[in-house]
């Protein structure tokens, strides 16, 4: 086939997966985090990343939980409504083995935007009034020693126009490889994001590599049959990688749930360094792709936490409709 980006899963992390990248991946806490390219990266082996890590989910957890980050700049790491801070991530930043640095969420999505506007510096008023800007978590010394990280978090700079306005001046991520999961992709790259697009289209057009891996692939031809349905130009992407339930135990709107069940397991036994170890072993280190890995999740999960035609999430649609019908008598006896 011309033109075609698809390739495996283990390919695309063999080719565009290096050891020291910025690593930065798509989505949003429990919402289409790439945990199938994250499996395959920890089976392969890649180490030593610098993590812009955003509103980040267990992904990132299991990368730092098993050593692979060297340095990491974060706003907020948690399966939301199961763990507010995930545990590996905790651990290590509590006990110092962590290298890690704080931006506000606000200010870490605006960089990630900078990147993909190609600016060398980000102004911003937020932050200031706050401890963010007073306290590093990288000192500039361990800085230096990491050609990756900007030797400063930020600088205070006066406004050039009015000459009076103090405002804080942040770096810009120079992002090497992006990984995102979507609804849909085509064979040229063009991407389908369905839902909230968070951070996803910003670093693909900023990262060097971007690799995504979808639920479905729609030909060249039929995806730009409507293309105000498309999110990232094919341009942008290096790598398609057809991952079917590439974000569990994350939700993929339209298509899947969360896993509640899943993310409450992990909860528990991510608690001990033990407990962490048993996990990757028995959920990604036995197996030799992601196929393997639903066999273990197993199909009457799979099918529980498929989303429901019209609502985009998983329900039962019979309570639904109770609910509804109860508070439409409510609304007819006010």
């Amino acid at each position: 086939m011309k033109n075609t980006k698809v390739t495996s899963l283990h390919d695309a992390v063999k080719r565009y997966v290096e050891d020291g990248d910025t690593l930065c991946l798509g989505g949003f806490t429990t919402n289409r985090r790439p945990y199938a390219a994250i499996h395959e990266i920890l089976r392969q082996g890649q180490k030593d990343f610098i993590g812009e890590g955003g509103p980040a989910g267990g992904d990132w957890d299991l990368l730092i939980g098993e050593d692979r980050v060297k340095a990491y700049i974060n706003c907020y790491t948690a399966n939301s409504g199961f763990s507010n801070v995930l545990r590996r991530f905790r651990a290590k930043a509590e006990n110092g083995t962590l290298l890690m640095e704080d931006y506000s969420q606000d200010v870490e999505m605006l960089r990630l935007h900078a990147a993909s506007l190609g600016l060398p510096y980000l102004p911003v008023k937020l932050m200031q009034g706050t401890d963010l800007v007073d306290k590093w978590g990288i000192s500039k010394e361990e800085r230096e020693k990491i050609d990756k990280l900007p030797n400063d978090k930020f600088f205070y700079v006066t406004d050039p126009f009015s000459g009076d306005d103090k405002v804080v001046a942040v770096p810009v991520p120079q992002i090497d490889t992006a990984i995102i999961h979507a609804q849909v992709c085509s064979p040229d790259g063009t991407t389908r994001i369905i839902g909230d697009e968070f951070h996803d289209v910003d670093i693909a057009i900023a990262a060097k590599k971007t690799i995504v891996t979808c639920e479905e692939l729609m030909s060249n031809e039929d995806i730009r049959r409507d293309p105000t349905k498309n999110t990232i130009p094919g341009m942008c992407v290096d790598a398609v990688v057809h991952v079917p339930k590439g974000a569990h135990p994350s939700q993929c709107y339209g298509y899947y749930d969360y896993d509640a069940n899943f993310l409450r397991m992990y909860e528990q036994v991510s608690k001990t360094e033990e407990g962490f170890k048993a996990f990757v072993q028995e959920y990604i280190y036995n197996f030799k792709d992601h196929s393997e890995y639903l066999e273990k999740i197993g199909l009457e999960t799979l099918l529980n936490i498929m989303a429901v035609q019209g609502y985009g999430y998983a329900t039962d649609v019979l309570k639904k409709q109770a609910d509804n019908e109860e508070k439409g008598e409510d609304s007819d006896n006010e």
